[in-house]
């Protein structure tokens, strides 16, 4: 169609029509006047101005929003950028939109930065860090040694000649002995920064979401060592009790895809798809696995074979726990000698068992403090219901003495023996057999 001539009396020469137009028509079209408004600049002032036909011509012939719009925007691999986005299962990256990069630079701005949603970095946290972890607490040197030396093969294992090297660490023993502990202790002194899991996430009602858990979560490890430059690991706790196989317990499907998810992690580290479609330059960093239980005879044996899982049977000797028992009591005062008294008056004890003898300690200073605000009857009241500016009396800890100890000892020995002897459930029951 035709158009009128606006290059004579348009107050912007160089805006003008870029084709020669036709002077002896008069048709006042909406294509004409459409011709006749100035651009509308949504990009940077070093970017060239667009011509005014309210688009452009793109490669294929098709007229472009603006160089700059994400609408159009093609990704490395020539594709459609946000096609690519929505092709991909469950994307929640709700905050594509705002990086700068992708959007136009008059939406992004220097304002509040490239990343106009400053809470990112927040909510995209999936690491765990261990400030709170203060004090001088003692690490075991064989325990060192073996977590430090699994997550530095792990990193390294391009430079040690084609070697098989185990991506899981597992690390089992008795009940509470500080296997947990011990490895948080490492990772603060190492500066490792895990994504952790526990055994209750790895059973769902949805078939196949904890297996997707353990490889989103793997990847999220994988992301903060790419582009946070953080040593990181995937640490999944207690995994017998997730998915081990007791008595006459059932094997579910999601056992079953958890076990065989940990198993082809173990065997293609680099590649792990959560769902969207495989693309070669799609290759994840290879991320250490340090799992922890106390019985790994309940595990599916070829999840536990050598080469894929490397195993570490974790029992402290007497100077270790003399060692670990006298930094729990460091701030009470007690010399390593009575820390040593306490131990080989209560052998073959576990770890969590002096943390609880400190406990049990504090129950007679807590009950004179419950006296002090006016009894169990102003619990209550004091505790949840108080009235602006009332303060509670201050608590003053008791400093344990090793005779209190010695005690408090005692009275946890004889509850274990009653559980084991007493057996209550056999009365319960005996009417049934």
């Amino acid at each position: 169609m035709a158009t009128t001539s606006v290059a004579a009396r348009s107050p912007h020469p160089h805006l003008s029509h870029p084709r020669r137009q036709n002077p002896s028509t008069t048709s006042t079209s909406r294509a004409s006047i459409r011709g006749r408004l100035p651009p509308i600049r949504c990009s940077s002032a070093s970017s060239p101005p667009p011509p005014a036909t309210g688009g452009e011509e793109g490669e294929s012939g098709s007229r472009r929003l603006s160089k700059q719009s994400s609408w159009e925007s093609k990704d490395a691999e020539g594709d459609d950028y946000l096609y690519r986005l929505g092709k991909e299962a469950d994307n929640l990256n709700v905050t594509v939109g705002a990086r700068a990069g992708i959007v136009d630079d008059l939406f992004v701005g220097n304002f509040l930065g490239k990343d106009s949603d400053i809470v990112f970095d927040y909510r995209q946290k999936a690491t765990r860090t261990f400030e709170y972890l203060q004090g001088d607490y003692y690490i075991a040197p064989a325990f060192l040694d073996k977590v430090a030396c699994h997550i530095v093969k792990n990193y390294i294992g391009h430079l040690l000649n084609n070697i098989k090297i185990p991506l899981i660490l597992g690390v089992w023993g008795g009940k509470g002995q500080g296997k947990t502990f011990q490895t948080e202790l490492i990772f603060k002194a190492m500066g490792v920064e895990p994504v952790i899991m526990s055994a209750g996430e790895l059973e769902s009602e949805k078939a196949g979401e904890p297996g997707r858990l353990i490889r989103d979560r793997y990847r999220t490890a994988s992301q903060v060592i790419q582009n946070q430059g953080k040593l990181s690991c995937l640490m999944i706790n207690d995994l017998d009790a997730g998915v081990g196989r007791f008595g006459n317990t059932q094997m579910t499907v999601n056992n079953q895809i958890a076990v065989g998810t940990l198993m082809n992690l173990a065997d293609n580290p680099n590649r792990v798809s959560i769902g969207q479609k495989w693309r070669e330059s799609d290759v994840t960093h290879r991320v250490p696995i340090i799992v922890t239980g106390n019985d790994f005879s309940t595990l599916y044996a070829p999840l536990i074979r050598d080469g894929r899982m490397e195993k570490f049977y974790w029992q402290p000797t007497r100077e270790d726990i003399i060692s670990i028992v006298h930094g729990m009591y460091r701030k009470d005062g007690l010399s390593a000698e009575e820390v040593a008294r306490v131990v080989d008056t209560f052998p073959n004890q576990a770890l969590d068992f002096y943390g609880a003898l400190r406990s049990r300690t504090y129950d007679r200073a807590i009950l004179e403090w419950v006296e002090e605000i006016g009894g169990h009857e102003q619990l209550r009241a004091k505790l949840l219901k108080r009235k602006k500016g009332e303060e509670l009396p201050t608590f003053i800890a008791p400093k344990p003495s090793l005779e209190a100890l010695i005690e408090s000892g005692y009275s946890l020995v004889k509850e274990q023996e009653l559980i084991m002897n007493s057996k209550l459930s056999k009365e319960y029951m005996k009417n049934l057999e």
